[in-house]
């Protein structure tokens, strides 16, 4: 039951071609269903962040790995031989420690970030909905966030506020100094948007306008910092008068153009304009970069404000990988147990007919007279000689033909003791066992 893990993350894929590979809310389900259904992919999830794009599966054999690569692909109309330079493979152990390590933010560009943790829940509950986890995929995940949970609790991965976001607000605050009276537009409503929201909230900023598809979404953000809700199309209106700009959504479009872009910058008299756009795929057209008086970073750029905020989880992070290698073993050694469960079912299923077969006969003799203690004697002679039969003839016939090995593995299978006192079998008792 081979488990396999292909994907591509901030580190081994630029953003132009992690945006080409994100699955979105609408097609993750049908997508996760198409795998699934052939290939050799028995359970399937999918991670997809604006940071990475990750397939867990469990596989028939190792091989069917080459099938998820070529699901990948289609999946996003792109070709194989392009995809794959970009992606890295995990097999078995080192799948188990990947999510491990993924889940906690100790594979994130922000080294312990606490987005990732939920996303990850996200990505495991529409893996259920769509009907793609068994038994192996079910209890991987959820020791992932088991083991992410102790991480937090025992190590101080999580206590300093570094995210995105947070680079985010520290780079504005590098390029303007202080933000209060600053004028923030913030394009999405979601989790990222919120916490960018709080931080710059905390810097002092106090005009906000929160832009979204969901107008209501945009208001119960808005709501909480004092700022005003408006709908995507007025957008270019709103460009204007904003200061700061992050944009995180999930459009796969450009929300914003160089033209728009222009115009506000005119009207503004070309005040500078702060913007950060965190979306993958990108929300504002990697051009309006190019204009004078715009400040536009992406995810990637922020990467050296972030390694700038990561000196204090360092040795967090160290505590956080001896707690993952002792849990990956935890994982691996139920996994290896699997194995076992079929023959387990099988003696366990034998041993209850012949109980029912005996304890059939017992009643017979009880009904037909004989005394309690005698079918008691005989029901327990019976039983012990009916499951004992087939090991002891295995066992003789192991020592006859010199199978040393078979008989010391039954010796540490039975937890026998060559010094232990044994009893021979009475020929009369085995052959009422028959």
């Amino acid at each position: 039951m081979p488990l396999c893990a292909i994907g591509l993350n901030h580190v081994t894929a630029p953003l132009e071609v992690r945006e080409r590979l994100v699955f979105t809310a609408d097609t993750l389900r049908p997508a996760l269903q198409t795998l699934v259904a052939g290939n050799g992919i028995e359970e399937a999830a999918v991670i997809s962040t604006c940071n990475r794009t990750e397939i867990y599966t469990v596989v028939e054999a190792a091989e069917n790995a080459e099938g998820v690569i070529h699901w990948l692909a289609s999946s996003h109309d792109v070709d194989k031989a392009w995809l794959r330079p970009f992606l890295y493979i995990h097999h078995d152990r080192d799948v188990v420690r990947h999510l491990l390590r993924v889940t906690p933010g100790l594979d994130s560009m922000v080294l312990g970030e606490p987005q990732i943790g939920g996303q990850t829940k996200t990505a495991y509950m529409e893996a259920v909905s769509a009907g793609a986890v068994g038994q192996v995929l079910d209890r991987l995940f959820t020791h992932a966030f088991t083991v992410s949970k102790q991480i937090r609790t025992e190590t101080a991965i999580g206590a300093n506020p570094v995210s995105v976001a947070f680079a985010a607000v520290t780079l504005a605050r590098q390029i303007f100094g202080a933000l209060d009276g600053s004028r923030a537009l913030l394009v999405g409503a979601g989790e990222t948007i919120e916490l960018t929201a709080r931080h710059l909230h905390r810097q002092g900023v106090r005009n906000f306008t929160v832009a979204n598809r969901t107008r209501e979404r945009a208001w119960e953000l808005a709501e909480q910092f004092g700022g005003t809700a408006i709908a995507l199309p007025d957008l270019p209106e709103a460009l204007v008068s904003a200061d700061i700009v992050v944009t995180s959504t999930a459009s796969p479009l450009p929300l914003l153009g160089k033209g728009s872009a222009e115009r506000a910058l005119k009207r503004r008299r070309h005040r500078p304009i702060f913007m950060v756009d965190i979306a993958v795929p990108r929300d504002v057209e990697p051009e309006v970069g190019e204009l004078d008086d715009v400040y536009l970073y992406t995810v990637d750029d922020l990467r050296e404000v972030i390694e700038e905020n990561l000196r204090s989880r360092n040795h967090a992070a160290e505590e956080a990988e001896h707690i993952i290698e002792l849990q990956v073993e935890r994982f691996m050694t139920w996994l290896r147990s699997l194995d076992s469960v079929p023959a387990i079912r099988r003696f366990r299923d034998r041993a209850a007919d012949q109980r029912d077969e005996v304890l059939e006969r017992a009643m017979r003799r009880l009904a037909n007279g004989e005394t309690p203690e005698a079918v008691l004697e005989y029901l327990a002679r019976t039983l012990t000689n009916r499951l004992l039969h087939l090991p002891t003839t295995r066992l003789r016939e192991a020592g006859e033909q010199g199978q040393r090995e078979l008989l010391e593995a039954a010796r540490r299978l039975l937890a026998l003791d060559d010094d232990s006192p044994s009893r021979t079998v009475n020929p009369r008792e085995h052959k009422e066992s028959q």
